[in-house]
């Protein structure tokens, strides 16, 4: 007897994953592909369009051999993506325009400069700060220095989207143009009150409607699989940005639930009632949509976080630099008075300040490349508790526990240091592609496998709890230390709560 099962696509920065799902809710195949990214001679950081639809294609030619090597019928497909990453490519041909911009490349600071005198009226429309994170900061500058690319607009052959566009323009061999609000949400064009492309803003940018996919709600028919012959006609039911389908698959959808999503960068998000009113510190955002109806979220976005251990580890010469410096920490009980504050490419949430620039203080001569290996460990929970208690202010609530999600969670020792410094309870899910899952319960809400947010409340969900072990003194002193060294790397554009 076949069983039914939904295709998960996870499609990350330096990732893409692919999962095979049951009616329980479950994974029942797991597979993967790295990607590469780019830095350029400019500092650029971008990746090919085509070699992330290769990695794509790749994860799914395994999961079905897989499928049909165990009598799974995939009924539907669901995608998560990378967000602010920008793709531009051509209504004609299907292939791309140029390389993509990654949501990490600064590029578009020239934009936001020249386009400052409108940052309020951005923020009031869309819930972003200009930023050079956004997508419509990237997709302009690619108009004023890719000659193909303003040459497809000026040919009306012009398509411009994030990566999850992208996917299922290559899913449905071009049939379909179309974008979910959670990744709109994210590019800075989305009017947060109306949910449509704001007119204003795309005058601003330099950009045309003409050129933009559809938008629709998160759980919702995005077209048919034409690519693969063992899927035509299956239908893609979910899209979701993969920050918010962490979200969804920590499976508590009440006001006041907030997450972390511990990755390469990292994104807090905490559900609202309503959309609340604009802070300069964070992002308003869509939470995910269904029928038409948005579930609103404050959200915080850090730039390094995995990837400052990343680059500690590379800076250090190491051989594995990720898990060299990892276990480098784990050889001292403390960081010793170092504080490193990543900030290489600028600070995001809570201070948005793009011309910080890192550093490692309070260094002395006794101090070793463990304790900077910890002190760039210990930065990940710094960041996190400045989103935190930037959240807690502008939302009004007072948060009972963070939830923790994303490959830098396995360290139990970052969860500790955490729960110490929030002062609250860390609740890390044990389930490792909980992007994934959340875009895959979203495809069984849209094809009735669960009939409510209630049902998916009641599926299965594994975690490990961290309770705060600090005395506040304790806390205090290492808090204290964390923000007197951003304080020296800030600059004066930085936002001041």
């Amino acid at each position: 007897m076949r069983q039914d099962c939904i295709l998960a696509i996870d499609q990350g920065t330096t990732n893409t994953k692919a999962l095979l799902v049951d009616r329980a809710g479950t994974p029942v195949f797991r597979g993967s592909r790295p990607v590469s990214i780019v830095t350029t001679a400019l500092g650029f950081t971008e990746q090919d369009p085509e070699l992330l639809w290769e990695s794509v294609a790749d994860v799914i030619a395994e999961a079905l051999r897989y499928a049909q090597s165990q009598g799974f019928s995939i009924q539907a497909i669901a995608i998560s993506n990378q967000r602010e990453t920008a793709l531009a490519w051509d209504a004609a041909t299907g292939r791309a325009a140029a390389p993509a911009v990654s949501w990490q490349c600064g590029r578009g600071s020239a934009i936001c400069n020249r386009l400052a005198p409108h940052a309020k009226e951005i923020r009031a429309a869309t819930g972003l700060p200009l930023a050079p994170l956004i997508s419509a900061t990237k997709w302009a500058w690619q108009l004023e220095n890719h000659a193909a690319t303003q040459g497809l607009a000026d040919a009306h052959r012009l398509r411009l989207g994030t990566v999850d566009a992208w996917l299922i323009h290559k899913l449905t061999a071009g049939e379909t143009f179309s974008t979910d609000l959670t990744n709109a949400s994210r590019t800075g064009l989305l009017n947060l009150a109306s949910l449509t492309w704001d007119t204003r803003l795309l005058g601003l940018f330099g950009i045309s409607s003409e050129w933009l996919p559809k938008l629709c709600s998160s759980a919702s028919v995005f077209g048919y699989c034409k690519t693969f012959p063992e899927l035509n006609e299956v239908p893609i039911m979910s899209a979701i940005g993969d920050s918010h389908a962490a979200m969804f698959g920590h499976g508590h959808y009440g006001a006041g639930t907030i997450k972390a999503t511990y990755g390469t960068g990292s994104s807090l998000m905490a559900l609202t009632p309503t959309l609340v009113s604009d802070s300069p510190m964070l992002a308003r955002t869509i939470a995910w949509a269904i029928d038409g109806v948005p579930q609103f979220a404050i959200e915080g976005n850090i730039a390094m976080t995995g990837s400052a251990i990343q680059w500690l580890g590379e800076f250090l010469g190491l051989p594995d630099p990720t898990s060299d410096v990892v276990a480098l920490a784990g050889t001292v009980e403390h960081a010793a008075g170092v504080f490193f504050v990543p900030a290489m490419a600028g600070l995001g949430a809570p201070w948005w300040d793009a011309d910080a620039r890192g550093a490692i203080s309070g260094l002395s001569r006794h101090h070793t490349r463990a304790h900077m290996a910890r002190a760039a460990i210990e930065s990940i929970a710094f960041q996190i508790a400045d989103v935190f208690a930037a959240m807690e202010t502008a939302s009004g609530m007072r948060f009972i526990e963070l939830r923790a999600d994303g490959g830098a969670t396995r360290n139990a020792s970052l969860m500790q240091f955490q729960a110490n410094i929030l002062a609250r309870t860390v609740v890390r899910s044990r389930n490792e592609e909980l992007s994934a899952i959340g875009a895959a319960w979203l495809s069984g809400l849209a094809l009735g496998w669960w009939k409510s947010l209630d049902e998916i409340e009641k599926l299965p969900c594994i975690a490990d709890r961290y309770d705060p072990g600090f005395d506040p003194a304790t806390r205090e002193q290492l808090y204290s230390g964390w923000k007197n060294a951003v304080n020296h790397v800030l600059s004066g554009k930085a936002v001041r709560a």
